[in-house]
């Protein structure tokens, strides 16, 4: 997963990097919670993990202002070293999916987070076909039909519909794609990623007439849209 770290203390910071990126995820780590807003109005992540006790903007105040502005319920675990009800309650209420408590250990964060991952459907997925009318995708032999029909691709096409497909009505940036579908540094200037966009809205006919929209976000990233 591509998770974001809030996190002041710099031993504890490194400290959960470390474990987090030997499970196998991507860690981006702030110190501060205003640039942490900041980079989330322009970035998007699988996972958000707070701690409470932050200069500028607490960890509270920074969910309350994730649960107001994000366009999708991004899990958050919250850490904390205040560990009575009143302030677990708290957290819970504005919107945390679990919390942990200081200090972290390692195969209790671990835990929690598959958990979180499960939850949000990123973990644990046994599915074979997704089906969204009038689209099908077999992740068995990975191909994609359209009423039917099935469509040519090469295989990062493919690889970028199903992310599309398994974020549906969510934007996503276009570092997290770079990342999550080429595996490449966000910080490369390319416009790959807007060159296969276009691929696909053209081969899989994406469009208000087949219920769909695939829309680019200024200055963010893309969203696919299934339209009611």
């Amino acid at each position: 997963m591509r998770i974001a770290l809030l996190e002041d203390d710099a031993d504890q910071a490194a400290l959960l990097i470390h474990w987090l990126e030997e499970a196998g995820h991507q860690c981006s780590h702030y110190t501060q919670g205003k640039p942490f807003v900041r980079s989330l109005s322009r970035d998007s992540f699988d996972l958000l993990i707070l701690d409470w006790m932050i200069p500028e903007m607490s960890g509270l105040e920074v969910l309350q202002w994730v649960r107001a502005n994000l366009d999708w319920p991004v899990p958050v675990l919250f850490i904390t070293q205040k560990q009575d009800e009143k302030n677990i309650v708290a957290a819970l209420e504005a919107g945390a999916d679990d919390y942990m408590a200081k200090p972290v250990k390692q195969m209790e964060m671990a835990a929690r987070v598959n958990a979180l991952a499960r939850r949000a459907g990123m973990l644990g997925d046994e599915q074979t076909v997704l089906e969204f009318d009038p689209y099908r995708i077999d992740l068995s032999n990975h191909s994609v039909a359209v009423d039917g029909e099935p469509v040519k691709l090469t295989q990062k096409e493919y690889e970028l519909i199903v992310f599309l497909f398994k974020n549906i009505g969510r934007v996503v940036s276009r570092s997290h794609l770079l990342e999550s579908v080429w595996g490449t540094n966000p910080d490369i200037n390319t416009r790959t990623i807007d060159t296969h966009m276009s691929r696909i809205r053209s081969k899989l006919g994406i469009d208000p007439e087949k219920g769909w929209r695939l829309s680019s976000i200024y200055q963010h990233g893309y969203r696919l849209e299934k339209l009611t």
